[in-house]
């Protein structure tokens, strides 16, 4: 009955105000406090809030390691490892790149491999048309 892991999706609305950006990082800052591994998929470029990323505003929460966007990537995923030291395991990628697979750790060294692109493709392949289009 204990969650040892979680996924967040960061949003715009995670994005568009101070307030929301510092619940966001106190939310992912708790959770790692409270021994909760994570993974953080934010497909949105960084923005006047978080000019870094939203990882670089979770981590430097939590060390003092700097981190730095690479400009031709600027999305992120991260994921957290708790135990048995708290480890960041960042993958900056672009719009039309292809999505790397993520760990989500679940206790110490051990995790599962979270297939984001192919889990992209198969919800993307079933979607209506008239949702389709609100993207682009």
């Amino acid at each position: 009955g204990r969650v040892v892991a979680v996924i967040e999706l960061v949003s715009p609305g995670n994005k568009d105000s101070r307030h929301a950006l510092r619940s966001f990082v106190e939310k992912a800052v708790d959770l790692l406090y409270d021994n909760v591994n994570l993974l953080i998929i934010d497909p949105f470029p960084p923005g006047p809030r978080d000019p870094q990323g939203i990882h670089k505003a979770i981590w430097d929460e939590i060390t003092d390691e700097p981190f730095e966007l690479p400009a031709n990537r600027n999305l992120t995923l991260a994921a957290y490892q708790v135990s048995p030291i708290k480890t960041a395991y960042v993958e900056p990628f672009a719009v039309g790149a292809i999505i790397p697979d993520m760990p989500l750790f679940l206790q110490n060294d051990y995790y599962i491999n979270v297939p984001l692109e192919t889990t992209y493709m198969d919800t993307w392949n079933v979607l209506p048309q008239s949702l389709r289009e609100l993207v682009f």
